[in-house]
C-alpha cells in the first residue's frame, strides 16, 4: 500500500505522519476491524441524523379569531411532551423558503368570510399557489381545517392547503380532518391519528408523565362558563332610530377571569321561546317529553330553548332530517342537481321552515333533537378595560331583526339580550382571547381605529386602557352609523377623550344625514395626506365590524391612499399593506 500523503488524502501533514507510523504496525485482522468500525460509525451517524430529522415538526396556523392558534399551540405542547423538537408559528411569521428544510408539517387553519384564508394565512396561501412554490417531495404533512357548516364554503382554506401540498409532491402523514364549530373532539382525534402515524414511523419516544403536561387554566371556560350577573342593560340609540344597540355590563366578581382589550366575550344565549313553541306545536309533541342531550335527560322545550341550534340550516342537518321524511320535493331538493336551489332555500330560513315545508314527518322528539347540533356561543368584542372597570366586562350588542319568507326573523343572542335579559339575571360567559387584535406593546405608537356601528366596541376598551396606563401615542377614530342624533354610540365618552387628549383626532360619517351616503372609507380618503403621514410614522391600523362590505371597502381605500400619497403603483401599495400585516400594524376583527 502507498504511504498516506497530503495530496492523495483529506488529512493534514501531522495526521499523515501519524497514520504512516501507525498503519505498517497493524496486522490484517486489525486493519479489517478498523475499516469495519469506521464504516459502522459513519452508518450510525447517518441514522442518528435521519432520526433527528424525524423528531422535528413544524406546526403552522392560520387564525382569524384565535381558535386555530390555540389548537396549534396545544398540538405543539403535546408533541414536545412526546420528545419532539417543535416549532409553532403563524403562517404570517413563517418564512416560506424554509419549507425546503422541513420534513414534517402540520397545518391548523380556519376558513374566514366567503371561503377566504384568515389575514395571517394569506401571504403563505398565495406563496404556495404561486410559481415560486418549491417541490415538496421530501415533505409529509397533515391538515386540521376549522370551519362552520352553515357557510357555503365549509373548510375551504384547509381543503385548498391540503390539495396544494399534495400537488407540490408532499405525502399525507394523516388524512385531513374538517371540523365544524364543535371542533374539540375531532381535533383531538386528528392529533391522536397524527401521533399514531409518527409512532409507526418510529418517531415517538417515551412520553413524559401527565404531570409534566399539566397547565394551569382558569376554572371557567367554554365548557364551564361563568354565570355573570347583569349590572346594566341600556339602549344606546336615541328615540326614532332604525336600530337597537344594547350596552350591557356584567359582573365578573369571583370568576378569576381576565382579558385584554381586543379579546372577545363568549355568550351562551337562549332561543326565542315563541319559535320553540311554534316548532313543538307544528309537530304536535308535548313540551314535557323527556329527551336526552349529551347524556342528560330534560324536557323537550327546555332542550330546544337552551341546548340546541334551531335557527341555522346546514347541509348535514338537512341530510339527517331527510331520513324521517318521504316528501319527494324535499329529497329532490337534496340532490346534486338542485344544489343552487338548495343553497338559496337555506338563506334566511330556519328549522321551523323545514318542518312546515316538507312534512309529514315520521320521527320522535328524541330523533329530532339528535339531528340538531349544540347551541353555539356567540362572540362579542369586549367594550371595556379591566383597568378602568375591575371585575366587570362590557358588551355592545346590535339587535338583529328582519323580515324574510313571510316571517319576522331574530338574531338568537342579540334579541335575547335586547328582549329577555334583565338586571340581576345571570348570563353564562367565558373569555375568548384574540391574539390577532392587540394594542401595540410600545405605548408611544400611534393608532388608527376604524369601527362603524358596533365595530366601535373594542376601541372603547382601547381608549380606556390607554387612558389608564397614560399612553403617549396619538390616536385617531373613524366612526360611522346612520344618524348623528340617534346613532352616535358612546358619543359623550368620545368627546370627553377628544377634549382631554386621550383621543387625538376623530372623523365621523353618518350615512343617512346627507343626500349622498357617506361612509368611513370616504372620510379616510378625505384625510388621505394626514393618514399616510401617520402610517409613515409607524401607526398601527385596526378595523372592526362588517366583513362583507365595510372591511373590504376600507382595505381597498387604504391601498388607494398609500398608492396616491406614496406615489407608488397599486402593487407596491398592496405590498406596503402586506408588510404592515407582518409587522402586526394592520389588524382586523371582522364578522
Amino acid at each position: 500500500m502507498l504511504p498516506f500523503q497530503v495530496t492523495n488524502s483529506p488529512f493534514n501533514e501531522e495526521q499523515v505522519e501519524l497514520l504512516n507510523r501507525l498503519w505498517p504496525t497493524l496486522n490484517s485482522a486489525q486493519k479489517l476491524w478498523l475499516s469495519g468500525y469506521l464504516a459502522a460509525t459513519e452508518s450510525v451517524g447517518a441514522l442518528q441524523q435521519e432520526a433527528s430529522a424525524t423528531k422535528e415538526v413544524t406546526v403552522l396556523y392560520g387564525s382569524q379569531t384565535g381558535n386555530a392558534q390555540k389548537l396549534a399551540e396545544k398540538v405543539g405542547e403535546t408533541l414536545k411532551h412526546r420528545g419532539f423538537h417543535v416549532t409553532v408559528s403563524s403562517m404570517l411569521d413563517f418564512k416560506p423558503n424554509e419549507l425546503k428544510k422541513i420534513n414534517t408539517l402540520l397545518l391548523v387553519v380556519s376558513t374566514y368570510g366567503e371561503g377566504e384564508p384568515p389575514d395571517n394565512a394569506l401571504s403563505f396561501y398565495e406563496f404556495l399557489r404561486s410559481k415560486r412554490a418549491p417541490k415538496l417531495d421530501h415533505l409529509r404533512f397533515s391538515v386540521l381545517a376549522l370551519g362552520d357548516t352553515s357557510y357555503e364554503h365549509f373548510c375551504k382554506t384547509g381543503k385548498d392547503f391540503d390539495k396544494r401540498l399534495e400537488e407540490l409532491g408532499g405525502k399525507r402523514l394523516y388524512e385531513r380532518v374538517d371540523c365544524d364549530v364543535d371542533y374539540e373532539e375531532k381535533a383531538a382525534k386528528w392529533l391522536e391519528g397524527v401521533l399514531g402515524e409518527l409512532d409507526k414511523q418510529g418517531a415517538i419516544s417515551v412520553a413524559t408523565t401527565s404531570s409534566a403536561q399539566a397547565k394551569p387554566t382558569t376554572i371557567y371556560s367554554r365548557k364551564h362558563p361563568f354565570q355573570a350577573e347583569v349590572l346594566e342593560n341600556i339602549n344606546l340609540n336615541g328615540r326614532g332610530s332604525n336600530k337597537e344597540t344594547r350596552h350591557i355590563e356584567l359582573s365578573l366578581e369571583g370568576s378569576g377571569l381576565v382579558f385584554e382589550p381586543g379579546d372577545a366575550l363568549g355568550v351562551f344565549p337562549k332561543n326565542d321561546p315563541e319559535l320553540v313553541d311554534w316548532m313543538i306545536a307544528e309537530m304536535k309533541w308535548s313540551s314535557e317529553t323527556l329527551v336526552s342531550v349529551e347524556e342528560n335527560d330534560e324536557p323537550l322545550r327546555e332542550a330546544l330553548l337552551s341546548r340546541l341550534e334551531i335557527t341555522v340550516l346546514t347541509e348535514p342537518l338537512l341530510q339527517k332530517l331527510a331520513e324521517f321524511s318521504k316528501n319527494r320535493e324535499f329529497h329532490a331538493l337534496l340532490s346534486e342537481e338542485q344544489e343552487a336551489k338548495r343553497k338559496d332555500y337555506m338563506k334566511g330560513r330556519d328549522v321551523l321552515d323545514v318542518l312546515r315545508d316538507f312534512g309529514p314527518w315520521e320521527m320522535t322528539p328524541q330523533q329530532f333533537v339528535s339531528s340538531l347540533r349544540k347551541l353555539q356561543p356567540r362572540f362579542y368584542s369586549i367594550a371595556s378595560s379591566l383597568l378602568a372597570y375591575p371585575d366587570e366586562v362590557h358588551m355592545t350588542v346590535g339587535a338583529v331583526r328582519y323580515e324574510a319568507h313571510g316571517r319576522l326573523r331574530k338574531g338568537v343572542c342579540s334579541t335575547f339580550c335586547a328582549e329577555r335579559l334583565h338586571i340581576g339575571d345571570k348570563l353564562p360567559v367565558f373569555v375568548h382571547q384574540n391574539p390577532n387584535f392587540k394594542l401595540p406593546k410600545d405605548t408611544h405608537t400611534p393608532i388608527i381605529m376604524i369601527g362603524p356601528g358596533t365595530g366601535v366596541a373594542p376601541f372603547r376598551a382601547f381608549m380606556q386602557e390607554r387612558e389608564a396606563i397614560g399612553a403617549k401615542g396619538k390616536s385617531w377614530l373613524f366612526f360611522g352609523d346612520q344618524h348623528f342624533v340617534t346613532d352616535f354610540l358612546y358619543q359623550t365618552e368620545w368627546q370627553t377623550w377628544l377634549k382631554n387628549g386621550v383621543l387625538t383626532k376623530m372623523d365621523v360619517a353618518f350615512s343617512r344625514d346627507t343626500k349622498e351616503k357617506v361612509y368611513v372609507q370616504h372620510r379616510m380618503m378625505e384625510q388621505s395626506k394626514e393618514l399616510f403621514r401617520w402610517l409613515e410614522e409607524g401607526a398601527a391600523v385596526y378595523v372592526c365590524g362588517d366583513k362583507q362590505r365595510m372591511a373590504r371597502d376600507v382595505h381597498e381605500t387604504l391601498i388607494q391612499i398609500i398608492a396616491k400619497e406614496g406615489q407608488m403603483t397599486s402593487e407596491r401599495a398592496e405590498a406596503y399593506v402586506a408588510d404592515m400585516q407582518k409587522q402586526k400594524r394592520y389588524q382586523r376583527d371582522v364578522y
